[in-house]
């Protein structure tokens, strides 16, 4: 039987969430076909995990992913809203078959808007920046959800992909109070400025790709393919000997999580959750299995001697990113 998720308080936000959040991404349109009445039995099963925090996006299919999880969530987010945190994130625009990233009051304004309609709401509890827009300046972004903080229409206010210098001009105008960044064994960046910046400033951190796009599931191997619709199957990462290599490493991590009576879903997922200053993963899940592997991560507690041992592992890995809007 699995247990009700661990809760935590994501930072300064104050909000209290559990540690693993209930990402949306896959409902957006690139990852492939999908399945409704599977996609909202995930996230049906999600709440009966007491998994409280959900995350969702604008440009996540421009209201397909959003109405999706309204949908899926209608009855609790009429009957107990206050234990729902709902997060979503504005600021990217289709130009033509571009993705743009649009920070400007008037974009974000328009997204807010856009996003309550989408989920059914009055009101976003954490509105985040989807990505760094270089034509606006961040401080008149935040400015500009201060205003939609006071109205009401917003809780909390957070960025996404930023580094430590773009939060610290965000800040001053008014505080980030949370940051979404990629996160996982192959792709460790935020160590280096973001992490330590958030810590330092009490900024609650939701890593995003726990299990680096599926690598770190275990159900890949050199012979996986992706449906064209799949941005996967044109990214470099899902190929040649750099992919090869991953695959190696993330069975050595099978391993070592069988071991410890574990699978390597959840290995990586407690990784993320066990580094200092992280305080909730978000995984995505088609199928109600699919939460229901991730969510026990969220009360594994990984030793000193686990940590080295998956350090020692991740050796031969080689690092990889990921896509970004304009891809």
């Amino acid at each position: 039987m699995i247990r009700a998720v661990k809760r935590t308080t994501l930072g300064r936000s104050g909000l209290e969430v559990s540690r693993v959040c209930f990402g949306t991404w896959q409902f957006g349109g690139d990852w492939g076909s999908l399945e409704e009445e599977e996609n909202i039995a995930a996230m049906r099963r999600a709440l009966e995990l007491d998994i409280n925090f959900f995350d969702t996006a604008q440009a996540y299919g421009f209201g397909a992913s959003e109405e999706l999880l309204g949908k899926a969530l209608r009855d609790e987010l009429r009957s107990r809203r206050e234990e729902l945190v709902i997060a979503t994130k504005g600021g990217l625009r289709k130009d033509g078959d571009t993705m743009v990233r649009d920070s400007s009051p008037e974009w974000l304004r328009k997204g807010v808007e856009e996003s309550l309609g989408h989920l059914g709401l009055d009101h976003i509890d954490l509105y985040q920046v989807h990505w760094p827009d270089p034509d606006t300046p961040f401080e008149e972004t935040a400015g500009a959800l201060q205003e939609l903080v006071d109205e009401g229409k917003v809780r909390h206010v957070g960025v996404s992909n930023y580094g430590a210098q773009q939060m610290a001009e965000f800040e001053r105008v008014r505080p980030v109070e949370t940051l979404q960044p990629p996160y996982h064994l192959f792709r460790r960046d935020i160590e280096q400025d973001a992490l330590p910046y958030c810590r330092e400033h009490d900024i609650g951190v939701l890593a995003y790709s726990p299990l680096a796009h599926g690598l770190l599931t275990g159900k890949f191997d050199e012979d996986t393919t992706f449906p064209d619709d799949d941005w996967r199957s044109t990214s470099d990462l899902f190929r040649g000997d750099a992919f090869k290599r991953n695959l190696e490493t993330a069975r050595e991590l099978g391993r070592y999580a069988e071991e410890r009576g574990l699978t390597v879903t959840e290995l990586a997922v407690a990784w993320t959750l066990a580094q200092p200053g992280v305080h909730v993963a978000i995984v995505g899940a088609r199928k109600p299995s699919h939460i229901e592997g991730s969510a026990p991560a969220a009360d594994v507690e990984l030793t000193g001697e686990d940590l080295e041992r998956i350090e020692q592992i991740i050796q031969g890995a080689v690092p990889v990113g990921g896509p970004t809007p304009e891809n």
